[in-house]
């Protein structure tokens, strides 16, 4: 891989400690791909931040890189949800230990210059590259979602590369990076409306069968962006898809390739309705409705304010957001109904990366189909996969 004269000072130490290991990533990756050099990045997503994933070693590894204080994120530079709300722990139960451990996990990020917004979903509160820009982001829902929603362009990294990204202001470029790797490589003619949950099982579907490739979606109707965010999220969980296509919708549909392609499939209302009984694994009622997985957006809190507004819920409630789109809701008194109802608008974690299994829950409810996958693996709990309206129960 071709390095530019500083590039190569960046390597041999000359820029400090943290700055050569960060190149000692970012040129190590390029090998391994192929990379034919590093290209100019304006935007950094940082994954590998909840104490439940990272533990004693990724915080000590954090704190010495750090510690060497020779460099700090040169770009925007965005964190993904740890595994508590950072302010709120106590009030919701988190178990003391694991709080305090990821408030210092978070303060060793802040350290190395990386926001404290820990969101998976940065599009929402300021962190949004233009079209095609180059960028390094590693939340799976991000990832499809700023390739195909907004056009930029970036791999799925490994949190430790996008924090070398981050730093040095740099990323390989190979992958989703080259123009000719973004092309459509599956059809998808969807032959009913789809809404809600329906663009998870959606996702679902379609990310097991395709994997790592490119599906090119024709819809009957036109989704919102939180419908394009639930479909992404799917589609990375249940395979590994990075970039979709939608005819009409995302902004690179023109040049995908779409008459190249050979292979189609078609989705039926039968198998979304399948594929949504699937994804519960139980038919007990949930103790615990977790939404927001990826990260509520303010049109998602205030529409479950509307569905609670003046009732008593009977299932613990918990909505998780970042802290910026709650300071809105706020504002607008969707949390003072949501809390009115007996339910939680809670800051910066995710159901997937918090200790719920410690918490005393046994049922979680979901709309996300992200969550549904993750959840029983990750936190050995049952799910219930539905709709927000026929998650929550009432007095």
């Amino acid at each position: 891989m071709f390095l530019t004269k500083k590039e190569e000072q960046m390597c041999d130490g000359e820029f400090g400690e943290t700055i050569r290991k960060s190149m000692d990533i970012l040129v190590a990756l390029g090998d391994i791909y192929g990379a034919s050099k590093l290209v100019d990045i304006t935007s950094a997503q940082v994954s590998g931040v909840s104490y439940k994933t990272i533990g004693d070693a990724g915080l000590e590894y954090l704190e010495d890189l750090a510690r060497d204080g020779s460099a700090k994120a040169t770009i925007n530079a965005s964190l993904n949800p740890p595994g508590t709300d950072l302010d709120n722990w106590k009030e919701l139960g988190f178990p003391e230990e694991f709080a305090v451990k990821q408030n210092q996990i978070v303060d060793a990020y802040a350290n190395l210059g990386i926001y404290k917004t820990c969101t998976c979903t940065p599009y929402l509160v300021g962190n949004v590259p233009r079209f095609e820009d180059h960028v390094s982001w590693s939340e799976s829902s991000a990832v499809a979602f700023v390739n195909s929603v907004i056009g930029a362009r970036t791999n799925r990294e490994g949190g430790p590369a996008a924090l070398a990204a981050a730093i040095v202001g740099k990323t390989p470029l190979y992958g989703f990076h080259l123009e000719q790797n973004r092309k459509a490589n599956l059809i998808v003619n969807v032959d009913c409306e789809i809404s809600g949950a329906d663009f998870g099982a959606l996702g679902y579907i379609i990310g097991k069968f395709v994997g790592g490739g490119v599906p090119y979606f024709t819809l009957k109707n036109t989704p919102d962006n939180n419908d394009l965010k639930t479909l992404g999220a799917a589609l990375a969980s249940s395979g590994s898809v990075a970039l979709y296509h939608m005819e009409d919708v995302t902004p690179e549909h023109k040049k995908a390739g779409k008459d190249d392609v050979e292979d189609i499939m078609f989705v039926s209302r039968s198998q979304i309705d399948e594929t949504r009984q699937k994804l519960s694994t139980t038919d007990k009622v949930p103790d615990l409705i977790c939404l927001g997985c990826p990260h509520a957006s303010l049109d998602e809190i205030k529409q479950v304010a509307d569905i609670v507004q003046g009732k008593t819920i009977k299932n613990k409630l918990w909505i998780c957001t970042s802290v910026s789109v709650k300071a809105t809701a706020d504002r607008m008194g969707y949390t003072k109904i949501i809390e009115q109802a007996g339910g939680n608008v809670v800051c910066d974690t995710c159901m997937v990366v918090a200790p719920i299994e410690e918490m005393g829950f046994e049922v979680i409810g979901v709309n996300s189909a992200k969550a549904a996958n993750y959840v029983p693996s990750m936190c050995g709990l049952d799910v219930v996969y539905n709709d927000v309206e026929n998650l929550i129960q009432f007095e």
